[in-house]
């Protein structure tokens, strides 16, 4: 099976044609038969049908525009990086399989600094060779957790501060000077490069019936080579990390989509997919698998996120300016072990009162990724109370 990183991982064009050939070009009913059949979730975290957001933008009319999303804000993310260094033109043959299906005139390749001269590169090796019949504008993203939302990176194409959007309209509606806008993550366009070229069936050949294909996984943490991964959704927890290495030290637990993901045991049969993971609050989100060994305290690492997300905020409503510092500075105060009183209780009350209240997803994922860490780390949420911990960050034994 021809994955996302298997050929050259030179960037080059001709190694690229080499390997995979000049994509096929389809039409707008071609391509959405083609997702629908294989199955294809977005890979930008939210696991939404592709198909379906092809078709929604289908079905808007007019002229639309595409947007490859590869702006990758989250801290513990490199798979599109990785992607966009290694194998930027099956990201832009999926971006121009797209644009060309829907009649767009436009596309756009939003992308982090550290990949926006690779992207310029490769566009430039294109030219003249029929490969890029809609033009391609490179916006790069600033550095911030918030800028890879949808709506921001609709917003910074647009010319405007990368922030999200209250949408009142949905972005496949009107996004880019108010034209039928798709978004998706440049992964996803590369798995569309990859299925067009290969069928449904060679796609849903990995991963699991319901979860069809591989996935890109940043593993990274306690283990001997952090890096990024490809496999099947379905994978087991301990193949992942037997991929980066294996771990450096014995592990307590996982933290699984990222910061806006969720905390969960470090099983090695803990299987890799949506369905398996949703009963522990988490998600395979974009891909992330952080490992946190035993001697570290759980608490003080969730802490930190959520310091670090209550500063990463468009400042443009309540629960992003009040909800979030307070939330952090409560979960602050639980792993510092400055006990009070229903400490653990006005944590999971200050997550409930910021959840479903923001102009974006940020504060549902930051009090989602909060809330699974009193879970899986119950035992040291009651040993903080009573003034202990039962890891120390400076390389104690858990007792």
């Amino acid at each position: 099976m021809t994955n996302l990183l298997d050929g050259p991982a030179d960037g080059r064009l001709d190694t690229h044609l080499d390997h995979h050939g000049r994509p096929p070009v389809l039409n707008a009913p071609q391509l959405v038969a083609q997702l629908r059949a294989a199955g294809l979730t977005g890979r930008g975290g939210a696991g939404f049908p592709t198909w379906r957001k092809v078709d929604a933008v289908l079905r808007a009319g007019g002229t639309p525009v595409v947007v490859a999303n590869g702006a990758e804000g989250e801290p513990f993310s490199g798979k599109d990086r990785a992607l966009l260094t290694y194998q930027p033109h099956l990201v832009l043959d999926g971006l121009q399989l797209a644009a060309r299906a829907l009649g767009a005139r436009t596309a756009h390749l939003y992308t982090g600094p550290a990949s926006a001269d690779g992207v310029r590169a490769a566009l430039t090796a294109r030219r003249g060779t029929g490969l890029d019949p809609i033009p391609v504008t490179v916006t790069v993203a600033p550095d911030t957790f918030i800028a890879g939302e949808e709506s921001a990176a609709v917003a910074a194409v647009s010319g405007r501060p990368a922030v999200p959007a209250d949408k009142q309209r949905r972005i496949t509606e009107a996004g880019v000077g108010g034209a039928p806008t798709l978004v998706q993550n440049v992964e996803t366009l590369a798995q569309i490069a990859l299925i067009a070229r290969h069928g449904p069936d060679w796609f849903r050949s990995a991963g699991t019936p319901d979860e069809p294909g591989t996935f890109l996984a940043t593993v990274s943490g306690a283990v001997v080579d952090p890096g990024v991964v490809e496999a099947g959704h379905g994978v087991r927890l301990g193949e992942l990390i037997a991929a980066a290495g294996g771990p450096t030290a014995p592990l307590q637990a996982v933290l699984i989509g990222g910061y806006h993901g969720g905390w969960a045991p470090a099983r090695r049969d803990l299987e890799i997919s949506r369905a398996a993971l949703a009963p522990l609050g988490a998600s395979p989100g974009a891909g992330i698998v952080r490992a946190l060994p035993a001697n570290e305290c759980g608490l003080v690492e969730t802490a930190r996120i959520a310091g670090y997300l209550a500063g990463e905020v468009a400042g443009q409503c309540g629960p992003c300016i009040n909800g979030l510092p307070r939330l952090a500075g409560t979960m602050a105060d639980l792993a510092r072990q400055r006990a009070r009183p229903g400490l653990p209780a006005e944590v999971a009350r200050l997550a409930a009162m910021v959840t479903g209240r923001g102009a974006c997803r940020h504060p549902d994922g930051t009090a989602r990724m909060i809330i699974s860490a009193l879970r899986t780390f119950e035992a040291d949420v009651a040993a903080h109370l009573a003034g202990r911990c039962l890891a120390s960050a400076s390389g104690g034994v858990r007792r």
